[in-house]
């Protein structure tokens, strides 16, 4: 044990003492741990120049690895505290991986099994929710909003899995996705512009590509006088200062009992006179629920999981079939026509970068069971630039003032660079489904 390291115990240990006579709770009450962390180094300190203790060599670094041992989360604190982390996972307890600019990296954190599990137990105190043999994953938010996900063995084979999803907030609002390079400034305009005469927006992508920030960025575009309801697995959209009410699932108690599914939050949040309705994530029969609401006249977003914006759209034919036998690709492929306007497909380059690659209009028509598809925007040369296609519902966007077509007029030099094999051929109309 270094010098440090002893250091670090002996403040560890009095301000664990001071905490449990103080009654202090160290997760709900930071700031009041750290003052006593700054008393116990103030008194380390005092006691190391009468030569009975060894020096402090790093102050603030002592300061934050006992702040972290008692209030914070341990040896992946610095990671959640690191504006350019943006996951963190654990394989096993000598494995713990980062990702910065989207690129992961083995990091030198070593842990073991049982500080593994307490820093999990620690996690989830807050959330109210838990882990064990019953229910080997869960799924959680930290107090930062970052979300957490376990799973435990013996699903996994030997070792807890964890994984850290943190919001890393570098966008807000469209604007900040073009200073990034993720979008170029007409597609930002238009985006922005569909978003104002609410039109329903789709977002697809694969993991990691970005959605929920793109989806963040969308919901800025939305009126403040608007009433949002927002249903998620777990918190992760940021729309604070606006009319807005967040919902989040819930999981079964210790009798199975009290579940709460993001379907049961989808149809909810119909009775809560909403003015948008914005879904995180679709991935299971919550979906058939989401179309309806988008197909009764109420503006909506939402993201999925997929490859293209056309593979979007065929998930987004298949997954309300999960709702049951009695919904059948018949009446799910027009409902998917006529209730999403817009899909937006944002990938992960290879070089971390994320980025926006086609923008797709749906017309709301359906022949021969196909979703009848044209591009607004699309990659050619790597960039994104304009195709041919025009938006539906032109009427909506006059309704708020805006001339779509010269929105839309190509312009010189404009363009959001993207990697990818250049390609002068429209992709085909999406094939829908068969009856």
């Amino acid at each position: 044990m270094g010098v440090q390291d002893g250091a670090r115990g002996r403040v560890e240990q009095v301000v664990r003492e001071l905490v449990r006579r103080s009654g202090i709770d160290p997760l709900q009450d930071g700031a009041a741990v750290r003052e006593l962390v700054e008393e116990a180094v103030n008194d380390y300190e005092e006691r190391s120049l009468s030569g009975g203790l060894p020096p402090v060599e790093d102050r603030s670094a002592l300061v934050g690895a006992v702040w972290a041992a008692v209030a914070g989360f341990g040896a992946l604190q610095r990671f959640l505290d690191d504006p350019s982390v943006e996951e963190i996972w654990v394989n096993e307890p000598g494995k713990v991986f980062v990702a910065r600019g989207g690129l992961p990296e083995l990091t030198t954190t070593m842990l073991t099994a049982q500080s593994l599990a307490d820093l999990v137990e620690r996690m989830l105190s807050t959330s109210g929710r838990r882990v064990d043999l019953s229910s080997p994953f869960v799924d959680a938010s930290l107090p930062d909003g970052s979300r957490l996900h376990v799973v435990i063995p013996d699903v996994t084979r030997e070792h807890w899995a964890v994984n850290i999803r943190k919001f890393v907030v570098r966008a807000r609002h469209l604007e900040d996705l073009v200073r990034l390079g993720s979008l170029s400034s007409q597609v930002a305009a238009f985006l922005e512009a569909s978003v104002r005469a609410g039109l329903n927006v789709l977002v697809a992508g694969g993991t990691q590509a970005g959605k929920t920030t793109l989806l963040n960025c969308l919901a800025g575009a939305i009126d403040s006088r608007e009433r949002i309801i927002t249903c998620e697995e777990v918190f992760e959209l940021q729309l604070a200062g606006r009319d807005v009410v967040a919902m989040q699932c819930r999981q079964p108690n210790l009798e199975g009992a009290g579940e709460i599914p993001l379907r049961r939050l989808v149809k909810e949040s119909l009775r809560m006179r909403p003015s948008r309705i914005i879904v995180g994530e679709v991935r299971q029969e919550e979906s058939l629920d989401m179309l309806l609401a988008l197909n009764s006249g109420l503006p909506g977003m939402c993201t999925v999981h997929a490859n293209s914006a056309r593979d979007a759209l065929v998930k987004m034919c298949t997954l309300p079939l999960l709702a049951g036998e009695n919904v059948s690709s018949r009446f799910v492929v027009p409902t998917v026509a006529s209730s999403i306007d817009l899909v937006v497909y944002i990938r992960l380059d290879p070089d971390g970068r994320r980025r926006v690659a086609e923008v797709v209009a749906v017309s709301g028509r359906v022949e021969a069971d196909v979703v009848e598809t044209t591009d607004v925007f699309t990659s050619r040369g790597g960039r994104l630039q304009r195709a041919a296609g025009f938006p539906p519902h032109p009427e909506r966007y006059e309704r708020v003032g805006i001339d779509v077509a010269r929105l839309l007029a190509p312009r010189e030099g404009d363009g959001a660079a993207v990697s990818g094999s250049p390609s002068d051929v429209d992709v085909p109309s999406l094939a829908g489904l068969p009856t």
